[in-house]
C-alpha cells in the first residue's frame, strides 16, 4: 500500500545531508544564538529518515495518518527547520534567517501550533520521547479500534530523534519502559549516540549501557549503527518495521560533523560557530554557496511534496472504502480526529449535571469524579483513563472500562492504562495522546505527586493539549499517610501555570460540571479532588448554571423579605439584615461547608455572611468583569477559606481581609483531628470573619 516511487538518486546523499548542516550553522550564526552541534551530527540520520522512510505531506500536515516525528532532543530545531523547509512545508527561507527572533516561525526549541509540521513542542529533554510514546498508543488503539480487515485506515509510524540528554532525564526511563510493556510496535527511535553534553565527554556523568538498558525494556535494539552513513541507518529503519517491539537505532555520530576545529567536542554544542569557522566549514565540504542558499537540483532532490500528496491521496482512496464499508465507524473516526464533540454531547452534559444535582449524595469528590466518568464514557467513546498506579484510591476506571494490555500478539484493545507509579511519564504521554488526536485522556494520581508531573502539565499548557489530570487526596484531609502526601501548596501553584484550569469542586455537583468544563475545554485542565466525604450541597437550578463560570454566589446576604421564607436560600436570620454589617466569605473544595456552617454564628454577631464557592479561579477569572463585581462586590470585607497556603488568596482578599488557611506541613493522624489542629475550623472562620469586620 506504500509502494510509491523513490525520488531519483540522482545526487549524493552527501549533498543532501549538507544543505541541512548549512542552513543550520547559518541560522545559527545569524541569530548569535542556538545549537548548532546536533543538526550538524544528525544530518545523515535526517536523510535517511526524511527522504526514504517518513511518510508525510508538506502540503497538509495534519492528515490522520501520516508518521509522526518528534525531535526530542529540541535544543537541535535548526535540523528540523531545515528539513520542513527543504521538504516543502510553509516555512520560507526569510523564517530560517528569523531563527530565534520575535514572533518568528522558527523559535529557539520546537513549538507546536507555531511551526507548520511541528508535531509536539520539545524544550525540556525527554518528554518529546514521552510524547511520542503517547502517540504511538494512540496509533496503536485507534487501529485496533477503527481498523477493519482489509481497510487499514490507521496504519503509521511514530519516529524519534533523541540524545544522551533525553537519555539522561528519569522520564525516559518511565516512558520507555510503559512502551517496551505494551510493545508499541510502530515507535522506532534513533539515538544520536555522541558523547557529548553541554559540559564535556559524557563518561563522566553517564556510563549507562543503553542498548542492554532498552533491551530489558523489551526494545527491539539495533546496536552500532555509523549515523553518518546513509545506507546504513537506512537498513537499520528497515529492520525495525515489522519487529514486534518498539526499536532503538543507537546511531554513533561525531557532534558538529563538518566543522573543520570543533567536531567531537563540547564547543559545538550550543554556540555559533564563528563566522571564520564557517568559511573553514564550507570549503572543507566544497559548498561554495553563499548563507541560506541551497542549489536548485539540491532542493528538487529533498522536494518532498509530490510524493507527499500520492501517499496521502492513497490513503485517501483508502479510507473512501472504509466509508463505503463501515459509514458509521468512519464518521465516528473524522469526528475524533477533528475534536469535535458528539452531536448529542449538549443533553448529555446537562443530564450529567442534573442527575448529580437530583441524587444528592455526600461523597468524596473523587467518588463524584468516578460517577461522573462513567457517565461520561457512555457518551464518548473517545475517553481514554488511567492512574499510575493508584486506581483504587483515584477511582479513575469505571464498570465498563477495559485496561490495555499486550500479550505475544502485540498492544491489545481498551480504554484504561494502568501508568505504574511514573507520574511524570504518565502525563506526559497524555499530553502525546492529545496530540496525536482520536482519544480524549486523562490520568490521576495523588495531588502531591503533581510536583513529579509538574513540567508535562507546564507543557500541557504551553501546547494547549486537551489533557486532564485527575488529582485526589488534595489536602491535609487524606489524613494519616502524613505530610509527604498532603499538598498544601500544591492547588496554589498549579493555579499559577498560564493557561492551566484548575478546578477544586466542592460536591457532586459541582465535581460533575468540573468534568463537563475539562471536556469542552481545547486545554489542559486539573481536577482536585478530596478523599474524605464531602456534604452534598442544595442549589437552585440557576446556581446549578452558574458553577461553570468558575465563581457564584452559593449563599446571598438575606434581605428582609425573604431571609426566614421557606426554601430560601440564606440562613435564618434573628438581626434585622438591614442592620448587619455585610461580609464575603470565599471557599473551594472540602472547606466550602466551613464557611456554609459560620453563616448562622456570624449572624448573632451582627454579621452577614455572602458564601461564594470558587471551584476555579482560572475559569473565574475568565468572566466578564460584570459578572466578577457581581460576586466579589468591591469595598465588602472578604475572607477567604482553603486547607492550603494562604499567600494566593490575598489577591482577592487584600491586605484587609483574612484568609483561614495551612502555612505549615501537614502531620500524620486522622483527618478530623488535622483539621482541628491546624485550626481549619467553622470557629476559625467566624473568628476571621469578625477580625474583618471589626469585632
Amino acid at each position: 500500500m506504500n509502494a510509491i516511487a523513490e525520488p531519483s538518486p540522482a545526487l549524493a546523499p552527501e549533498l543532501m545531508a549538507n544543505a541541512l548542516r548549512m542552513l543550520a550553522v547559518d541560522a545559527v550564526q545569524q541569530a548569535n544564538s542556538g545549537h548548532p552541534g546536533m543538526p550538524l551530527g544528525m544530518a545523515e540520520i535526517a536523510v535517511a529518515l526524511w527522504s526514504r522512510h517518513l511518510r508525510h505531506n508538506p502540503r497538509n500536515p495534519d492528515w490522520p495518518d501520516r508518521d509522526r516525528f518528534v525531535l526530542s532532543n529540541g535544543h537541535g530545531s535548526m535540523l528540523l527547520y531545515a528539513l520542513l523547509h527543504l521538504t516543502g512545508y510553509d516555512l520560507p527561507v526569510d523564517e530560517l534567517k528569523r531563527f530565534r527572533q520575535l514572533h518568528s516561525k522558527t523559535p529557539g526549541h520546537p513549538e507546536v501550533g507555531v511551526t507548520p509540521g511541528v508535531e509536539t513542542t520539545t524544550g525540556p529533554l525527554g518528554q518529546g520521547f514521552a510524547n511520542a510514546v503517547g502517540m504511538a498508543l494512540a496509533e496503536a488503539l485507534l487501529a485496533r479500534e477503527f481498523n477493519r480487515p482489509g481497510h487499514p485506515i490507521v496504519d503509521h509510524y511514530t519516529y524519534v530523534f533523541l540524545g544522551d540528554g533525553c537519555l539522561m532525564e528519569g522520564i525516559s526511563h518511565e516512558a520507555a519502559s510503559l512502551a517496551g510493556t505494551l510493545k508499541l510496535d510502530k515507535l522506532i527511535v534513533l539515538y544520536d549516540d555522541n558523547g557529548i553534553s553541554i559540559d564535556g565527554h559524557v563518561e563522566g556523568w553517564f556510563a549507562d549501557d543503553t542498548p542492554t538498558r532498552f533491551a530489558s525494556y523489551g526494545w527491539n535494539v539495533v546496536r552500532d549503527v555509523d549515523g553518518h552513513d546513509v545506507e546504513a541507518v537506512d537498513r537499520a529503519i528497515d529492520s525495525a518495521h515489522g519487529a514486534g517491539r518498539p526499536t532503538l537505532i543507537c546511531c554513533k555520530t561525531v557532534i558538529g560533523r563538518g566543522s573543520p576545529t570543533k567536531s567531537g567536542t563540547h564547543d559545538v554544542h550550543g554556540a555559533p560557530l564563528g563566522a571564520a569557522e564557517i568559511s573553514a566549514m564550507r570549503e572543507a565540504l566544497g559548498w561554495p554557496y553563499p548563507p541560506f542558499v541551497v542549489p536548485d537540483d539540491v532542493r528538487a532532490q529533498w522536494d518532498a511534496t509530490v510524493r507527499g500528496a500520492e501517499f496521502e491521496a492513497q490513503w485517501a482512496q483508502r479510507f473512501a472504502s472504509y466509508r463505503q464499508h463501515y459509514p458509521r465507524e468512519a464518521a465516528e473516526f473524522e469526528r475524533r480526529m477533528r475534536g469535535s464533540l458528539p452531536e448529542s454531547w449538549a443533553a448529555a452534559a446537562r443530564m450529567i449535571v442534573h442527575t448529580a444535582n437530583g441524587a444528592g449524595q455526600s461523597v468524596a469528590t473523587r467518588k463524584a469524579s468516578q460517577q461522573a466518568i462513567e457517565a461520561l464514557a457512555a457518551t464518548l467513546p473517545e475517553l481514554l483513563g488511567g492512574s499510575a498506579d493508584l486506581t483504587g484510591s483515584n477511582l479513575t476506571d469505571w464498570p465498563a472500562s477495559v485496561t490495555v494490555r499486550a500479550d505475544e500478539s502485540g498492544l491489545q484493545g481498551g480504554n484504561y492504562v494502568h501508568f505504574g507509579v511514573r507520574e511524570f511519564g504518565m502525563s506526559a504521554v497524555l499530553n502525546g495522546v492529545a496530540l496525536h488526536g482520536g482519544y480524549l485522556p486523562f490520568g490521576g494520581t495523588f495531588l502531591t505527586f503533581s510536583d513529579y508531573a509538574r513540567n508535562a502539565l507546564r507543557m500541557a499548557a504551553l501546547m494547549k493539549t486537551r489533557s486532564v489530570f485527575v488529582f485526589t487526596h488534595d489536602s491535609i484531609g487524606l489524613g494519616e499517610d502524613g505530610p509527604t502526601h498532603q499538598a498544601v501548596e500544591h492547588a496554589a501553584s498549579l493555579r499559577l501555570i498560564p493557561g492551566l484550569v484548575v478546578w477544586r469542586p466542592c460536591d457532586t455537583v459541582e465535581t460533575a460540571q468540573a468534568w463537563i468544563g475539562a471536556v469542552e475545554r481545547q486545554g489542559p485542565s486539573c481536577l482536585l479532588l478530596s478523599r474524605q466525604t464531602l456534604p452534598f450541597v442544595t442549589r437552585s437550578d440557576e446556581q446549578v448554571g452558574a458553577i461553570a463560570r468558575g465563581g457564584y454566589v452559593l449563599r446571598d446576604w438575606p434581605s428582609a423579605s425573604t431571609a426566614n421564607e421557606p426554601g430560601s436560600s440564606a440562613a435564618p436570620q434573628t438581626v434585622n439584615p438591614a442592620s448587619m454589617r455585610r461580609l464575603i466569605l470565599i471557599a473551594t473544595g472540602s472547606e466550602v461547608s466551613l464557611a456554609l456552617a459560620a453563616i448562622e454564628p456570624l449572624a448573632e454577631k451582627g454579621i452577614s455572611a455572602r458564601v461564594v464557592s470558587m471551584p476555579s479561579t482560572s475559569v473565574f477569572e475568565r468572566q466578564p468583569q460584570g459578572w466578577r463585581d457581581a460576586v466579589l462586590p468591591r469595598g465588602v470585607p472578604r475572607v477567604a477559606v482553603e486547607a492550603g497556603v494562604s499567600a494566593y488568596w490575598r489577591q482577592y482578599v487584600g491586605f484587609d481581609g483574612a484568609v483561614v488557611g495551612i502555612d505549615t506541613f501537614g502531620e500524620s493522624a486522622p483527618a478530623a483531628a488535622l483539621f482541628t489542629h491546624f485550626n481549619l475550623t467553622t470557629q476559625a472562620v467566624v473568628d476571621a470573619a469578625c477580625r474583618v469586620a471589626g469585632d
